[in-house]
């Protein structure tokens, strides 16, 4: 087949299904107890994956028109070679973009994002980001395998081989 190659454009926007807002700071009367609340967290990612992970700090920021995030930090635990890593950030008015690359399987790791906003407000929060082998990888010929053929798998996922 033969034909001219059209450049393509696209518009690239955040995903709406890896986006984390920020509970808002609400007032709350003495003496009342609150329970506490709930621990952010994303929905899991493969190791195999680079995604977009959004942070909005909206919520935090009503009654003041006009202030967006101005810088940001991002610490990611645990930090060996191999773990969760951060690719590239970007900084999208209220939103802290993420991209996050990589993992071990199994593995929770805690993402926290400090940002500083233009009127001069911090804030920080941690977001735990399970990382999963959701991909199935072909075992090689050598794997172990149940009477039904499947292949035995380490605690990380990985095919147990003969050699």
């Amino acid at each position: 087949m033969s034909g001219t190659a059209t450049p393509t454009s696209y518009v690239w926007q955040v995903s709406s299904a890896r986006l984390i807002e920020i509970d808002g700071f609400i007032p709350t009367p003495r003496g009342l107890a609150l329970l506490p609340p709930q621990p952010l967290t994303w929905p899991e990612k493969d190791p195999g994956d680079t995604l977009d992970y959004v942070f909005d700090i909206a919520p935090a920021l009503t009654g003041n028109p006009g202030d967006t995030i101005a810088s940001l930090t991002v610490a990611i635990t645990p930090d060996n070679p191999g773990d969760l890593a951060l690719a590239s950030s970007a900084i999208d008015g209220t939103r802290a973009v993420l991209w996050l690359t990589g993992g071990q399987s199994g593995t929770n790791y805690t993402v926290t994002i400090g940002v500083t906003t233009a009127c001069g407000r911090s804030l920080a929060r941690s977001i735990a980001l399970q990382v999963v082998a959701l991909a199935s990888v072909p075992a090689p010929p050598t794997a172990i395998t149940t009477l039904g053929g499947l292949p035995l798998t380490s605690p990380s996922g990985q095919p147990i081989t003969a050699d």
